[in-house]
């Protein structure tokens, strides 16, 4: 009887621990703007402007969903299953990527992209008086999750 509340004991220690290392999002409002499926493409734009190739296959998901920030509002560490595209409507985010050692974050104002390779990163809204706001077109398997919780990358980022 004593060692079920030990190793109980244990199991809760545990669980409290890894919620505590986790970085969920904090400030940040998400609105799924769309989801659809597509099938294989292969197109490219070759121009006087631009160079752009993409391939797809079998199928994905392409999610695209809207993010409100609260002042100090931030994504939590996370992950995705491949890359987002981005766009900053209104405000200010600055993003780090958890293999960054030196955790130098990269400011993005309304009106500019980021892609993320999906490997791990987080957004955060520094500003301490206005929100901000941007949209993310996401790929991801048909019909399974976008994201995923990522621990903070200790001790190199301090949030």
């Amino acid at each position: 009887m004593k060692r079920t509340f030990l190793l109980l004991g244990i199991l809760v220690l545990g669980v409290c621990v890894l919620v505590t290392w986790a970085s969920p999002p904090s400030g940040v409002t998400p609105t799924l703007i769309g989801r659809g499926t597509y099938t294989n493409f292969n197109v490219k734009a070759d121009n006087d402007f631009f160079k752009f190739r993409a391939h797809g296959w079998p199928e994905l998901d392409i999610v695209v969903r809207e993010h409100d920030y609260q002042p100090g509002g931030s994504t939590g560490w996370h992950t995705h299953p491949g890359p987002v595209f981005v766009t900053v409507l209104e405000g200010e985010l600055t993003f780090y990527e958890a293999h960054d050692k030196t955790c130098t974050g990269r400011t993005v104002t309304a009106g500019e992209g980021y892609v993320d390779t999906g490997h791990g990163h987080i957004a955060i809204n520094h500003d301490m008086v206005n929100t901000a706001k941007d949209v993310s077109v996401i790929l991801a398997p048909v019909g399974l999750s976008f994201r995923d919780e990522l621990d903070a990358p200790q001790p190199h980022c301090g949030f």
